[in-house]
C-alpha cells in the first residue's frame, strides 16, 4: 500500500522565475535541478526543514492547454496550505518580497491564517496552527 504522496505537479511559465519566487519569497529550498530534455528540467522545491510532507515538482508548461492552466490550477479555490511555526516572520518576509495577500491575517479556532497569491495567481494558504 501507498504511504505518502511525496510530490505534486506545479505547472508554471517558466523554471528559473518559478524557481527565484519559491527559493526567495517563500524561503523554499532547492532540492532538485536537472537537464532531462531539450526544454524539460526535473525541478523540485519544498519548504525549507521541511522532514515530510510533499514537495513541488515545477513543471513548465509545453502546451496551450497547459498554460491555460497556469494560475488556476484549482479553479480559484485555495491550492496548497504552506504552515509555518512563525506565522509573522514568514508574513513580513513575504510582503518584503512583493508576495500578494488576499486579506489581512486572521485567527481562527485551528489557528493563524491568511489566504496569499504565489507568482501565477494561485491562492495558497499561510497557516500557523494553534497547539493544545
Amino acid at each position: 500500500m501507498a504511504t505518502s504522496i511525496p510530490l505534486l505537479s506545479f505547472v508554471v511559465n517558466d523554471y528559473d522565475e518559478a524557481i527565484a519566487f519559491f527559493t526567495g519569497a517563500l524561503r523554499f529550498s532547492l532540492i532538485e535541478d536537472q537537464v532531462m530534455a531539450p526544454g524539460k528540467r526535473w525541478v523540485v522545491v519544498a519548504p525549507r526543514g521541511a522532514q515530510s510532507g510533499a514537495s513541488l515538482l515545477l513543471a513548465q508548461a509545453n502546451s496551450a492547454e497547459e498554460r491555460a492552466h497556469v494560475g488556476n490550477q484549482t479553479g480559484g479555490r485555495v491550492f496548497l496550505f504552506l504552515n509555518t511555526d512563525d506565522f509573522d516572520d514568514d508574513y513580513a518576509h513575504m510582503q518584503a518580497h512583493g508576495v500578494r495577500f488576499a486579506e489581512a491575517p486572521r485567527d481562527e479556532a485551528y489557528g493563524r491564517v491568511a489566504v496569499f497569491f504565489d507568482l501565477y495567481g494561485n491562492k495558497w494558504d499561510l497557516l500557523q496552527r494553534k497547539t493544545s
